[in-house]
């Protein structure tokens, strides 16, 4: 039996006419998700490790994470309907009174910068991989286009 979710990793962040598109996908398969021009420059900072000047959401959203002792635990891309995906957050809280999971629906593209920003796993659920065709063929043919 396959799994319910599988770990994928972004395999490129590559600008279009209306945004940018973020390959992704575990190592036998790619799919794309579209997203806004900004989001798209934001994920390919954090990934490039560049510095910013000042902090932008996602960072001032991990700083509230931390400074509630709210740790971000995982994403996953849980649903895609109509060319529209769907992400769960998940995070977890320890206390005095003991410990809480907590799943916050968000945009892939938002779920996806926080969680490279906090470098923690990214996953998809299964049927999303099996409902999105495989565009490895057209990010190897990209990238050699670049070189």
């Amino acid at each position: 039996m396959k799994s319910a979710v599988v770990k994928v990793a972004i395999k490129g962040v590559m600008p279009t006419s209306n945004g940018c598109a973020l390959f992704l996908g575990p190592e036998e398969k790619t799919f794309i998700i579209y997203v806004d021009p900004q989001i798209g420059n934001t994920i390919s900072m954090i990934i490039n490790g560049v510095q910013r000047e000042r902090p932008m959401t996602h960072d001032l959203i991990a700083h509230i994470f931390k400074g509630f002792g709210v740790e971000l635990q995982r994403i996953v891309i849980n649903d895609v309907v109509d060319r529209t995906f769907f992400a769960r957050i998940i995070l977890k809280m320890e206390n005095e009174l003991g410990s809480k999971i907590v799943e916050i629906d968000s945009r892939p593209s938002d779920a996806i910068a926080l969680a490279l920003h906090e470098e923690r796993p990214i996953f998809c659920s299964q049927k999303v991989l099996d409902a999105e065709e495989d565009m490895s063929e057209l990010l190897q043919r990209i990238l050699k286009e670049q070189e």
